[in-house]
């Protein structure tokens, strides 16, 4: 797996440039961090594997954080806290999917669009303040660990990659998503919902951005108006370089789980090779721009190679027929 050597290569590589940091805590760090970039990649790659985007799932996670943290303050129990964030994700996931699938309108549009109003319902609900000073027994989940030092919510993400990857190879349904991800017609045509399939693939990835701002709040004890902000790009840069074609129809969540991993990766690697973390942005913005300059030109690539094969096949048939 590509994205797989390109990690090790980049722990490798900084490795080599400050030896400290090979060590295997350091490793396990760099894991621990990017639960919630793997939970919206893993989320998000359900819908770009349909051919559609979501860019409000930072929004939604930066919600549900907020709902928990408030919540939190009040003394509420955690299945209440954990309920409303899956509820509210899925709402939201269920609206982008009706906009995008049932009316029609462009998918990077449309959510966007509902980027804004929950951005918006943010700095309703928090009256533009930071919300903070919550404790309680959800503050210790946040670091817990369950073994050799990896944390509860980082193990909780593993398990959900490798049901979401199960369920996208091993079954009927799941296959679904790749198939109206690579011909929307032509899965039409075999029985295939393309309606229900992008509208469950946006529910998925709302539910998976929920769970993210429970683990944002409980993680961090404080949320402010601005968190999950820019998160959407970092999810999606993540699942191209998993593997996942922003055209839809290739690709799979252990690829966009590890590419989660080097996304969140990146600060802390440039404080050990010496760089401050003010280059993060524009490395991982670079890094987006990169990945999705080679994904559109290996697309077109395979599209050219697609319509030569088509002709020679229809050359070698009509000399066939002047020979017949």
């Amino acid at each position: 797996m590509t994205s797989l050597i390109f990690l090790i290569l980049l722990f490798v590589i900084t490795g080599i440039a400050a030896p400290g940091f090979l060590t295997y805590d350091n490793i396990v760090t760099c894991f621990n961090t990017a639960t919630m970039y793997t939970l919206l990649a893993v989320g998000i790659a359900f819908v770009i594997m349909t051919g559609e985007i979501d860019v409000s799932i930072g929004a939604t996670l930066g919600l549900t954080a907020g709902m928990t943290g408030l919540i939190a303050q009040q003394g509420g129990s955690i299945p209440k806290m954990l309920l409303l964030c899956l509820v509210t994700g899925a709402a939201i996931g269920l609206v982008n999917g009706v906009g995008v699938s049932y009316f029609g309108v462009p998918s990077l549009i449309f959510t966007l669009g509902t980027n804004s109003v929950v951005r918006g319902l943010i700095y309703i609900m928090s009256g533009g303040r930071t919300i903070e000073n919550f404790g309680g027994a959800i503050s210790s989940y946040g670091n817990k660990t369950v073994f050799a030092g990896i944390t509860l919510y980082y193990a909780i993400a593993v398990v959900l990659v490798a049901i979401s990857h199960l369920a996208l190879t091993k079954t009927r349904k799941g296959k679904y998503f790749i198939a109206v991800g690579d011909n929307a017609g032509g899965a039409n045509l075999v029985g295939i919902s393309v309606l229900s399939t992008k509208i469950l693939a946006y529910v998925l990835c709302g539910l998976l951005a929920g769970l993210g701002g429970f683990v944002f709040a409980s993680k961090y004890g404080q949320v402010m108006t601005v968190a999950g902000n820019g998160y959407e790009m970092t999810a999606i840069a993540a699942c191209v370089l998993g593997g996942i074609s922003l055209s839809g129809g290739l690709g799979n969540v252990i690829g966009a789980a590890i590419g989660a991993v080097i996304m969140s990766s990146i600060g802390r690697l440039l404080v050990f090779i010496g760089l401050p973390s003010t280059y993060n942005n524009t490395i991982t913005g670079t890094m987006l721009i990169v990945i999705v300059v080679i994904d559109a030109l290996a697309q077109r690539r395979s599209i050219e190679m697609t319509r030569r094969k088509r002709l020679l096949s229809r050359t070698a048939d009509q000399e066939g027929g002047a020979k017949a």
